[in-house]
């Protein structure tokens, strides 16, 4: 006996009279009032050539991210530029606290706080140059951080990609740090410097009693580093000053 197939379509769902109202409502809602205080969104103009300020200006009325960095920009301009004599005098402030030529001179402490991977990258050179030139007061970094700026007085680290294998990297006596590549010879080369060192801090602490602290210990590496490249051995040079 045959049989016949048959394919069931199902009717489709009436829209709601009121749902093209609805959406035409929706789409065409006035619009509110943005405040005066509102920024037009607008880029750089590169036919008035380069201007490195106004281009970094420029990225505050950019939009999605530039405009993050824009109000960084802004943070760090602000920071730089702030005295305590921009501030009204409160009640209860010292003699000294009160007289405009001290005020003018109390400048903000700038904390600066990075991790490990950015002095394996080319960002060590920018963290080098603000201790340098003292434009942060203290700087904030782990362990790896420290390590990572020796190492680099040492041997360099490689640009390599993010996609390399880490199994067949490491048969290779290599290291990926992002796409960053650092031979294992860097690490042997960093301890075969820094164990003597160590030996002698602690021959210091036992016959002299010096008591070290975190801070005198990376002081210490950055003088026996001895490198100009090297962004502890300019936190030790500036504090010295």
């Amino acid at each position: 006996m045959g049989s016949e197939s048959t394919t069931s379509v199902a009717a489709p769902m009436d829209a709601p009279e009121e749902f093209p109202l609805f959406a035409h409502a929706a789409a065409m809602k006035v619009s509110a009032k943005l405040n005066d205080k509102s920024t037009i969104v607008c880029g750089y103009d590169f036919n008035e050539g380069i201007d490195h300020e106004k281009l970094l200006q420029s990225m505050l009325t950019t939009g999605f991210q530039a405009s993050h960095l824009g109000r960084a920009i802004d943070l760090v301009n602000n920071m730089l530029d702030w005295r305590l004599s921009d501030e009204p005098i409160e009640e209860g402030c010292s003699e000294e606290e009160r007289d405009p030529a001290f005020r003018q001179s109390v400048k903000c402490k700038i904390f600066m706080g990075f991790t490990s991977n950015l002095i394996s990258s080319g960002l060590r050179d920018t963290i080098r140059f603000l201790a340098e030139h003292r434009m942060v007061d203290v700087l904030v970094t782990t362990a790896g951080g420290v390590e990572e700026d020796l190492i680099k007085c040492l041997a360099p680290t490689y640009t390599g990609d993010f996609s390399l294998p880490g199994a067949q990297l490491r048969s290779n006596g290599l290291n990926r740090i992002g796409n960053l590549l650092v031979p294992n010879d860097n690490y042997c080369k960093f301890e075969d410097w820094i164990i003597p060192i160590f030996d002698q801090l602690l021959k210091e602490q036992k016959e002299q009693g010096v008591l070290w602290t975190p801070s005198k210990v990376i002081a210490r590496l950055g003088k026996e580093i001895n490198n100009p490249r090297s962004y502890c051995y300019w936190a030790y040079k500036t504090s010295e000053l």
